[in-house]
């Protein structure tokens, strides 16, 4: 069965390619992320059901476009520690305020898939991991944003933990793949059951 990864991320692709998952093309979904944020982001809702909004609509958007094939599609989205969400940085400023603002403290990284053929969910998944920054000093704080460049736009928290990021924690619990960015292990059990990889 052919799999389509609705995401341009980079790091979601080599997860896929280092665990063996054939991927047969990548499509950027036509999803207006802040739109649906702001559409779903109400006092009741939770950061993991907005996170899991964002990678249905995602999946959807593509698999209307995509008949029998299978479609995964993903969300990540930061909470901080007195409850608040926060979005990929706009420029280096942005980095500078989300990386202080985190700093000494711990967050929630939730990670949420969805796997749909047809418009259909077939498969569903969502996990969260917890992250504590270190209080690292503002001389540290400018040679990592020296050192990680334009890249610090590219991930929600301006850190990848796969890069130069590490340095910013002193603990790290839960998923290692949900850090990065998909609930790994249990879509990969989804993906044995409908027969992509092998059992």
């Amino acid at each position: 069965m052919p799999l389509l990864l609705a995401s341009g991320s980079p790091t979601r692709r080599a997860m896929l390619a280092n665990a063996g998952v054939p991927v047969t093309a990548v499509e950027l979904p036509d999803v207006d992320e802040y739109a649906v944020r702001d559409a779903s982001g109400g006092f009741d809702v939770t950061t993991d059901e907005v996170a899991a909004t964002l990678a249905y609509c995602k999946a959807m958007a593509v698999s209307l476009q995509r008949p029998e094939t299978l479609v995964l599609a993903a969300d990540q989205m930061l909470e901080t520690a007195d409850g608040c969400r926060l979005d990929k940085p706009l420029d280096r400023e942005d980095a500078r305020a989300q990386l202080i603002r985190l700093r000494g403290t711990t967050h929630r990284l939730v990670s949420a898939a969805v796997l749909m053929r047809d418009g259909a969910v077939v498969w569903e998944g969502i996990d969260a991991a917890s992250l504590t920054m270190r209080d690292f000093s503002d001389v540290f704080l400018e040679t990592y944003l020296d050192t990680v460049g334009d890249d610090v736009t590219g991930t929600v928290g301006g850190y990848r933990l796969e890069g130069p990021g590490v340095q910013l924690f002193s603990r790290v619990e839960g998923d290692v793949f949900t850090v990065l960015g998909l609930p790994l292990l249990p879509l990969l059990e989804a993906l044995r059951t409908l027969d992509v990889i092998d059992e």
